[in-house]
C-alpha cells in the first residue's frame, strides 16, 4: 500500500519518459513548498536515478518496469520529500561503486550519477529488494517562501 498523497508511476524501460517523470517530479516538489534550489537538485536527482534504473538495471529491456513513488512526508504539513525508485534489474552492490573522483575515473565520461545523488539529497538508500534495486531519496524541505 502506498502512503497518502503518494505519486506512483510505472512505466516499460524507455528514455522518453524521462521529460514526463520530470514534469511529475516537478510538480510535486512544487506542491510540497520545495524552493527553487531543492527543486532543481532533486530534479536532477531522479533524472540520473531513472537514467540509472533503465539503463544499468533493466539493461534497457523494454519488458522491464521501472516505478517511481514521491511522497511529501508527513502526508499534510509536509517537512520531507520521500523518493522511491525501483527496477527489476539484478541489482549490485552499493559500495562496490568505483570512487567518481579517484585518479583513475576523474577523465571517465560516465559513472558519478550515484555520487551526484548522495551530494544532492539529504538521505540516499540503495538497496536490493525482490525482483530489483532501489533508491530511497529524501530531500528535507526548505519552504519557498521562507
Amino acid at each position: 500500500m502506498i502512503p497518502p498523497r503518494t505519486v506512483r508511476l510505472e512505466f516499460n524501460s524507455a528514455f522518453g519518459m524521462l521529460d514526463f517523470v520530470q514534469v511529475v517530479s516537478d510538480h510535486v516538489c512544487k506542491e510540497a513548498g520545495m524552493d527553487e534550489d531543492q527543486l532543481h537538485w532533486i530534479s536532477v536527482a531522479v533524472r540520473e536515478s531513472v537514467v540509472n534504473a533503465i539503463k544499468h538495471g533493466n539493461k534497457n529491456d523494454p519488458a522491464k518496469r521501472v516505478t517511481i513513488d514521491i511522497s511529501p512526508v508527513p502526508a499534510a504539513g509536509a517537512d520531507e520529500l520521500v523518493i522511491r525508485i525501483e527496477d527489476q534489474g539484478e541489482g549490485f552492490v552499493p559500495e562496490e561503486v568505483a570512487d567518481p573522483l579517484a585518479p583513475e575515473n576523474i577523465l571517465k565520461s560516465s559513472g558519478r550519477g550515484i555520487f551526484l545523488i548522495r551530494n544532492f539529497m539529504d538521505e540516499t538508500v540503495l538497496k536490493k529488494v525482490p525482483g530489483g534495486m532501489e533508491i530511497r531519496m529524501v530531500k528535507k524541505l526548505t519552504k519557498a517562501d521562507a
